[in-house]
């Protein structure tokens, strides 16, 4: 008897997403629903790594990869917010960044991510926050420098066309992006919560 591997694959896949990403059921509408089995192994590892993006970025490319930051505001929510577990009137510190690299061959940098997060700053140390406007290892280097325990929790997953892109990622506007988004926890309280946008 001839074993469908692609099917027995893509029922792994769908189960695998479900047990990995603990709100995939309440991911936006406008992403949708992903197929592992149509990714490559390096947009999979992407996917799911709960370690610093830039690094894997790096260490696969053997490129050194660049975080800019694109904006950081103050703003305060305007409605209870679920995943940062917050009252609506609370601070929050809005930030945008890309992670990219240079080639030679082109005269544009190489977005690889374009990331978007909300910080609790009542819930990180006020040496973390001095250092977010001038950071250049992207909030998991800078975490992780810190040695502040924490811990990520996988939200959901899936793919999203893309609109008001910052100019530097403009030319992308109107291409999939995989798109995920986690929780990132210190001392049992969300620390903050990460969009992170792959091309692809």
């Amino acid at each position: 008897m001839k074993i469908d591997t692609n099917q027995d694959s893509g029922s792994f896949a769908n189960t695998h997403i479900k047990t990995l990403f603990v709100a995939q059921d309440a991911k936006p509408k406008k992403i949708k629903e992903i197929n592992l089995v149509r990714l490559t192994p390096f947009q999979r590892g992407l996917l799911v790594t709960d370690g610093t993006v830039t690094r894997f970025i790096e260490t696969y490319t053997l490129t050194p990869v660049e975080v800019v930051l694109l904006q950081q505001t103050k703003e305060t929510l305007p409605t209870k917010h679920r995943w940062l577990q917050l009252p609506a009137g609370e601070d929050v510190i809005s930030r945008q960044v890309v992670l990219q690299s240079h080639s030679q061959n082109t005269s544009s940098p190489i977005i690889h991510t374009y990331a978007t997060s909300l910080i609790v700053p009542q819930r990180f140390p006020k040496s973390l926050l001095d250092e977010l406007d001038s950071d250049k290892h992207g909030l998991g280097g800078l975490l992780q420098r810190s040695g502040l325990e924490t811990r990520r929790e996988l939200l959901w997953c899936g793919i999203e066309i893309l609109d008001n892109l910052p100019p530097v990622a403009l030319h992308l506007e109107g291409e999939a992006f995989i798109s995920r988004a986690y929780r990132v926890f210190a001392n049992q309280e969300p620390l903050m919560l990460i969009n992170e946008k792959f091309p692809l």
